[in-house]
């Protein structure tokens, strides 16, 4: 006989099987620092983990870190989904495996680094050194795919086959610059591949003229997923735009040293300080601004959500609404960066033409 369904009440079928696994969840809208995040085993996979479920990622994506013990190796995991890593710290090795073909890739790994796992695809990791761990952060969208299918098992080592697309030799070779022919994105040249060797050195970068501050970005596509990411870097005492979008970005610092500030529309703010692997999560429609207060430039790597999700914010006809312009902005914004500044000996290098200038334009050299 059928059984009728379990009644969940306001508690999802993700956070039921999270819950189940009893390690710590870290709730809230910040870490501040993963490395040193207190973890539980999960006798399952043999590693030290812990989930973050902070606001803003709203049942839409899943964010997770775990540590491998000096000189081991995890045993192989198949999901039915693919997921971006990113290496919080150490180093070693990951084997990928075609499920079909038998074909593997393996690939080497230090800090920093950022990759994608292809779904379906059986993968390894292994910690290269054998004195002390090495910690990652894992995302993707298991809560939203467990709302339709609500049954772990078919996600985690799921017989079902498929055959990695593209040449295993290639799969994790250099990423690759790719123009954009969207006449209505503002966004002209991303990099599609499933590894980036470097968050806090990557170079390739790109002006970003609609955040403001002078800053620049890498925006990147991982073949055969709709999963996205981008990075946007800028310099020592500025500031980006406030703007707002959809759910489901977790945020994670590579390098440098300042703050974000989160609030919903005529709401309070919440100031989230951060320094290299802070973790923050914008919830949807809520507004965040970035603050750069270090000695050097700082960069904020957003592991972005499934397109559906992007929010109304990335596009052109209604992108004045949903982002404040430096002239339009909350006089707090500025005395709050001011105020942080000179707690340091510093000085906001702000131009007073962009507080007074719709249309201020930053320079970027040579880019055009």
């Amino acid at each position: 006989m059928t059984q009728p369904p379990k009644k969940r009440g306001r508690t999802s079928a993700y956070q039921e099987w999270m819950e189940s696994i009893g390690v710590p969840i870290y709730e809230g809208h910040f870490v501040e620092d993963l490395r040193h995040v207190e973890l539980g085993w999960w006798e399952e996979r043999q590693s030290a983990t812990a989930f973050l479920h902070l606001k803003g990622m709203d049942g839409v994506s899943e964010a997770r870190i775990v540590e491998i013990p000096p000189g081991k190796s995890l045993p192989p995991l198949k999901m039915a989904i693919g997921e971006l890593v990113y290496v919080l710290e150490g180093n070693g090795l990951s084997t990928v495996r075609d499920d079909v073909t038998g074909e593997e890739k393996s690939f080497e790994w230090n800090e920093r680094a950022l990759f994608h796992i292809p779904r379906h695809s059986v993968h390894h990791m292994s910690n290269a050194r054998g004195d002390k761990p090495a910690r990652l952060l894992h995302y993707n969208y298991l809560p939203v795919a467990m709302s339709v299918v609500p049954d772990p098992d078919f996600f985690f080592n799921n017989p079902y086959q498929r055959s990695i697309a593209g040449d295993l030799d290639t799969l994790f070779s250099e990423a690759q610059e790719v123009k954009n022919d969207d006449s209505l994105n503002t966004v002209r040249v991303f990099w599609s591949g499933n590894f980036f060797p470097d968050m806090g050195a990557w170079d390739k970068l790109a002006p970003f003229r609609d955040r403001g501050a002078g800053g620049t970005a890498v925006f990147m596509r991982f073949p055969n997923a709709e999963m996205g990411a981008h990075m946007s870097v800028f310099d020592p005492g500025l500031y980006k735009k406030g703007h707002r979008h959809g759910p489901g970005r977790v945020i994670v610092i590579p390098k440098g040293e300042g703050y974000s500030v989160l609030w919903k529309k005529g709401g309070e703010k919440i100031i989230c300080p951060w320094h290299e692997s802070s973790v923050f999560v914008p919830p949807e429609d809520w507004y965040h601004q970035h603050f750069n207060t270090g000695a050097n430039d700082a960069r904020y790597l957003a592991l972005g959500p499934l397109p559906q999700f992007r929010g109304k914010g990335e596009t052109l006809e209604d992108r004045a609404e949903r982002q404040i312009e430096y002239p339009n902005e909350d006089v707090w914004i500025r005395e709050k960066f001011e105020s942080e500044l000179a707690a340091r000996g510093e000085k906001s290098l702000m131009p007073d033409g962009a507080y007074n200038d719709f249309d201020y334009q930053w320079e970027y050299g040579d880019d055009d």
